[in-house]
């Protein structure tokens, strides 16, 4: 059963919103917001606030998954196919779970465990322009906007954050049966890191591929080491050389 996802005119971020009720919140509840005063990235850092031009969408996971940890992955390609379908933009993934285009950043995805539930967050850059990015020191960043030379209509968010919703209600039952195996395949053809250099904690190399448990694998020279958590930079991904 897909939720109409519940939008309010500000948070300080939608995963804090959602925590503080969660006891009161059902599974698949979403809640979304265009103004977002405290949002945050992987490892702690900020996510610069765009008022009324991005989106910010949490959905609460509560049901069983086969693999928790490989929620991020999934939820990554959740938004590409709400992207495509909505806007006609059409993206890669970074592993683990960054949005990207054309080695730009447009989004980026935030799972946390919250007593017994995980709350996904999810970030897309739609309205900002090319002076946004350059002031805020973002040079890296894109926005739909930019990718589609047009500004898009003021019921995007909305349109994006029921079409995510009802991915996660009805496009991702295998991933919750079966894990990250279920939809491996498809992230390996979204997956920008493949086939380029990465670095990662400890170590570097080329991205070869990531296994069943979501798990980027990287040929060091030495061999092949898996890699599952921390931070990896891409060449060519980010302003990387």
């Amino acid at each position: 059963m897909v939720t109409t996802p519940l939008f309010v005119s500000q948070a300080d971020s939608t995963n804090s919103w959602c925590r503080r009720q969660l006891d009161q919140l059902p599974d698949g509840f979403a809640v979304y917001t265009t103004c977002q005063t405290a949002g945050r990235g992987r490892r702690g850092r900020a996510w610069a606030n765009a008022p009324g031009q991005g989106l910010y969408y949490t959905i609460v996971c509560k049901r069983p998954m086969a693999d928790p940890a490989g929620l991020p992955l999934a939820a990554s390609l959740a938004a590409v196919h709400a992207l495509e379908e909505q806007m006609g933009v059409c993206c890669q993934v970074k592993w683990p779970n960054d949005l990207v285009w054309q080695g730009k950043k447009l989004g980026g995805i935030l799972c946390e465990a919250a007593q017994g539930a995980i709350l996904c967050g999810i970030g897309i850059n739609l309205m900002q322009d090319e002076v946004y990015f350059a002031q805020n020191g973002l040079v890296h960043g894109v926005s739909a906007a930019q990718i589609l030379g047009r500004m898009p209509g003021a019921d995007t968010p909305e349109r994006l954050a029921q079409a995510m919703s009802e991915i996660f209600a009805e496009g991702l039952e295998d991933f919750y049966r079966q894990g990250f195996a279920a939809v491996r395949e498809e992230y390996l053809s979204r997956c920008a890191n493949l086939g380029r250099r990465v670095q990662f904690d400890g170590g570097e190399g080329r991205a070869v591929d990531v296994d069943e448990t979501g798990r980027l694998v990287v040929d060091t020279g030495k061999g092949k080491q898996a890699v599952f958590t921390g931070e990896v930079t891409v060449q060519g991904i980010y302003g990387v050389k």
